[in-house]
């Protein structure tokens, strides 16, 4: 528990100590509504694909990250902040619903060789930038991992209103208040557990230039505008994998 806002979260935080400290900003969730059987396939067997009113969703989420650290040690200059972007659905297992991402860009390599090793994840290295000119934010994603799909993803966003806290049960709550990962590694399935506040949500507006994030992964999305929501700042704690 981050302090002591624990309301929205499904489940209580893990008793044992985190492993990994984060800092998000400047992240925009854009998401997109896909017919369940479309992604289907793309998911472990063992995982249940979740839908909201019968509809499976699927997000690009651009942002960057700084105090990146270990639990115990101080962040480390040159490692400690870089932009990331991801490309997720949703799943469970249990009880307990979470995040399965398609596809992880990170602009930094050694970050990029570490998730894969320790976390079972498709990190994929990129040469990416953001810039912030008056609140809005300028992003570039171009792949550089060899032997993987081009992906790209250049746009600009900002946020248009006033922060809420979804609600649960709502739509806005189903896309963005999550409190694990999962990963696989051949055919076993693994268990991240995370922790922040509510997120500090905002309506926003963005103009995509360039997105064959999802392509890359095998996905279409659909001709429409995906449904937005942005986030300044988010502080998170990670834990470790479990079966």
């Amino acid at each position: 528990m981050i302090n002591g806002e624990d309301a929205l979260r499904p489940w209580p935080a893990p008793a044992s100590p985190w492993v990994m400290q984060q800092k998000w900003h400047d992240l925009l969730f854009m998401h997109w509504p896909i017919a369940e059987q479309e992604l289907r396939p793309l998911i472990p067997p063992a995982l249940e694909l979740e839908t909201f009113d019968g509809t499976a969703w699927v997000g690009v989420v651009p942002f960057h990250m700084s105090g990146i650290r270990l639990r115990g040690l101080p962040p480390i200059p040159g490692l400690s902040a870089f932009p990331e972007l991801n490309v997720r659905t949703y799943v469970r297992s249990g009880e307990k619903p979470g995040v399965w991402f398609f596809g992880l860009e990170a602009a930094s390599a050694i970050a990029v060789s570490a998730a894969r090793r320790w976390f079972h994840l498709p990190y994929f290295r990129a040469r990416m930038s953001v810039e912030n000119s008056d609140g809005t934010i300028f992003y570039k994603s171009h792949r550089t991992h060899r032997g993987t799909p081009r992906a790209d993803f250049r746009a600009k966003y900002r946020p248009t209103g006033e922060v809420f806290r979804a609600k649960r049960g709502t739509l806005d709550y189903f896309l963005t208040e999550r409190y694990c990962l999962y990963a696989a590694a051949g055919p076993r399935i693994f268990r991240g557990e995370i922790d922040h506040p509510p997120w500090p949500l905002q309506p926003a507006e963005v103009e995509i230039e360039t997105n064959t994030m999802a392509a890359a992964h095998g996905i279409a999305l659909p001709d429409a505008k995906p449904l937005l929501h942005f986030a300044r700042f988010q502080d998170v704690k990670i834990w470790g994998l479990a079966p």
